[in-house]
């Protein structure tokens, strides 16, 4: 693993008028790793991902792209970096088929203008060949997308991903609607991506989840960096509490115990 961070983010602040939604985080993710984020609802999650995909500009801080300091536009210029964001909608077309849906635009294309034209046939192969790498036959790859399993959903937006060159995958809550075996899939193939020696940012409110693939732990608290570890720093019960809310929620429960 190279000690320089694929994305590196230092002392991040995102400001919308009064309401401050980012009050310091710190996260580093390398090639090969998994960094899963956590935090309750209201943390911060949602902006920092915003912020990672080029969506929000930081009102302050430090955000450095394979050493160097970066200042997003839009998406397209986190694309381009190497950033990929998989978000819970995973924008994808129910309708249409999962070709579409893998390549959105992206169609290879034959002959020459004006008689250029997708070549379908390609990209089906590409797509059938994807999907059996990652252990998913799809035996007709014109099939709407919307009769494949949410589990399988989640893995052809991680391919497409994957496929179309991201460094760094950025995963908005992918097992969050899902049950067990599908759950099953998509963190084994999370293992598989860090395996190809990606980096993955894994959002999720599950904490067994993230313990299950997790390398590092960053814990957010309204707005705030209040844990960052390796998983051989921290046991998975201390990472529930922190989770929970920590030493608020030790208060609470001491609270409602002298009401008794």
């Amino acid at each position: 693993m190279s000690d320089l961070p694929l994305i590196e983010v230092r002392d991040l602040r995102k400001q919308f008028g009064h309401v401050i939604a980012l009050a310091g985080v710190s996260l580093r993710v390398h090639a090969g790793e998994v960094l899963c984020l956590l935090g309750d609802n209201g943390a911060g999650k949602s902006t920092l991902i915003k912020t990672l995909s080029g969506v929000h500009k930081p009102t302050e801080g430090e955000f450095l792209a394979e050493g160097k300091s970066v200042a997003f536009a839009s998406p397209r210029d986190a694309l381009d970096a190497g950033i990929a964001t998989v978000y819970q909608d995973l924008a994808m077309i129910p309708l249409m088929s999962i070709t579409r849906n893998f390549f959105m635009g992206r169609e290879p294309a034959k002959g020459v203008w004006p008689f250029k034209r997708v070549d379908f046939r390609s990209c089906d192969d590409i797509v059938h060949d994807e999907m059996r790498r990652i252990g998913i036959d799809v035996r007709d790859p014109t099939q709407a997308v919307g009769t494949l399993s949410g589990g399988e959903r989640q893995c052809v937006a991680i391919a497409r991903a994957v496929y179309f060159g991201a460094k760094v995958l950025i995963l908005d809550e992918p097992t969050s609607a899902l049950g067990v075996a599908q759950t099953s899939m998509v963190l084994k193939y999370i293992n598989q991506v860090r395996a190809k020696g990606l980096g993955v940012i894994f959002i999720t409110h599950n904490v067994r989840h993230a313990y299950a693939v997790g390398d590092r732990f960053t814990v957010l608290n309204r707005g705030r960096t209040i844990a960052d570890a390796a998983k051989r720093e921290i046991g998975i019960d201390e990472l529930q509490t922190l989770m929970a809310g920590g030493k608020e929620l030790q208060e609470v429960s001491a609270e409602l115990a002298g009401m008794v």
